[in-house]
C-alpha cells in the first residue's frame, strides 16, 4: 500500500460538497450553461464587484473589460473549434466548449491545487462533459481535451497532471487504468505528405491499463487489457493484452509476469491494427477551408 487516506476538515468539505452540489444541479437544469459557466467564473476569480460594476454600465479599464468579458465561454475561442469535424458535431461542441471553459479557468484558480477540492469539482464536470464517466474517477490538473464529448472513461480511472486526451476521433478508457503525468493520447493523424488531409479513429485503452510517464498512444492503436507502456515510449501499434512495450515506436518486449498462460506470445505481438478503427466522416461541400500553411505540395517526382 503506497497511499493513505486524506480527507478535508468537515466544514470544508460540507462547503466543498454544497459548492459542487449546485453547479451540478445548475448544468442537469434548463440553465443556459454558457451563463452557469460566466457565474461560477466571476465568483471563483473573487471579481463579483467589478463584474457588477462593469454589468452596470460603470467605467472599466480596457483590460479589466476584456477580463471580465472572458468569464462568458461565448466570447472565448478554443483551438478545436478550427477542426473542419466541429461543423457535424456543433450542438455537441457548443455544450462541450462551454464545461471544458470551466474546467480549465478552474485549473487557472487557487483552488485547483486543493486537491479534494479539485478532484470532486472536476469528477462532477465530466459527468457532464464527457460521452461517459464511471465512479470513483479521479482526475488531476491541467488535463486537456479536444472536444470532451467523444471521451467515455470507465470506474476507477485515474488521470495525472498535464495529460492530453484527443478525441478528434473517439477515446474509450476502460476501468481501473492509470494514465501518467505528461501522456498523450491520439485520436487523430495526418497524412504525411499534406498534413492538412485528417484521418480519425477510435483509440481504445483497455481495463487495468497503465501508461506510465510522458508516454504516447498514437491514433487508433488499442491498448490491451493490464498492459504497461513505459514511460517515454510511443505506441505506434497495438499492445497485447499482459504485455510490457517499450520504446519509440514502442514493441512488446516482455509478457507481465504470471500472466504467461493468457498472453500472446511476444513474437506474434506489435500488429498495426488501426485501419480496423478509421472513423469516417463528411464535410460540407461548402466548407469554408482554412489553409494555415499554403504549400506547394506537388513532389518532384509525380
Amino acid at each position: 500500500m503506497t497511499k493513505r487516506h486524506v480527507s478535508l476538515s468537515s466544514e470544508m468539505a460540507e462547503s466543498l460538497q454544497e459548492f459542487v452540489d449546485d453547479i451540478d444541479r445548475r448544468l442537469s437544469s434548463d440553465e443556459d450553461t454558457c451563463a452557469v459557466v460566466e457565474d461560477v467564473l466571476v465568483d471563483l476569480q473573487g471579481d463579483r464587484d467589478a463584474y457588477e460594476r462593469f454589468q452596470a454600465g460603470e467605467d472599466v479599464s480596457p483590460a479589466e473589460r476584456v477580463r471580465l468579458q472572458s468569464y462568458d465561454p461565448c466570447n472565448t475561442t478554443l483551438e478545436s473549434e478550427y477542426y473542419a469535424e466541429v461543423e457535424t458535431q456543433e450542438e455537441q461542441f457548443e455544450r462541450s466548449k462551454h464545461l471544458q471553459w470551466l474546467w480549465r479557468q478552474f485549473d487557472a484558480t487557487p483552488m485547483a491545487d486543493n486537491v479534494d477540492f479539485a478532484l470532486s469539482f472536476r469528477r462532477m464536470l465530466a459527468d457532464h462533459l464527457f460521452a461517459e464517466c464511471g465512479e470513483n474517477c479521479r482526475f488531476f490538473k491541467d488535463i486537456s481535451m479536444t472536444y470532451g464529448h467523444n471521451i467515455s472513461v470507465g470506474d476507477n480511472v485515474v488521470i495525472h497532471d498535464d495529460v492530453h486526451l484527443d478525441d478528434r476521433g473517439k477515446l474509450t478508457i476502460g476501468d481501473r487504468v492509470s494514465i501518467a503525468d505528461d501522456t498523450h493520447i491520439y485520436s487523430h493523424d495526418h497524412d504525411v505528405v499534406d498534413q492538412t488531409t485528417v484521418r480519425n479513429y477510435h483509440t481504445v485503452i483497455e481495463d487495468d491499463v497503465r501508461l506510465t510517464f510522458d508516454s504516447m498512444v498514437r491514433a487508433g492503436v488499442r491498448v490491451g487489457e493490464n498492459a504497461i507502456l513505459a514511460a517515454k515510449s510511443a505506441a505506434q501499434k497495438d499492445i497485447p493484452a499482459h504485455h510490457i512495450a517499450a520504446g519509440s515506436p514502442a514493441k512488446s518486449i516482455a509478457v507481465k509476469p504470471g500472466w504467461e498462460s493468457v498472453a500472446e506470445p511476444v513474437e506474434d505481438a506489435n500488429v498495426d491494427r488501426r485501419e480496423e478503427r478509421r472513423i469516417e466522416y463528411d464535410l460540407p461541400d461548402d466548407l469554408a477551408v482554412f489553409d494555415e500553411f499554403g504549400r506547394d505540395l506537388s513532389p518532384p517526382d509525380n
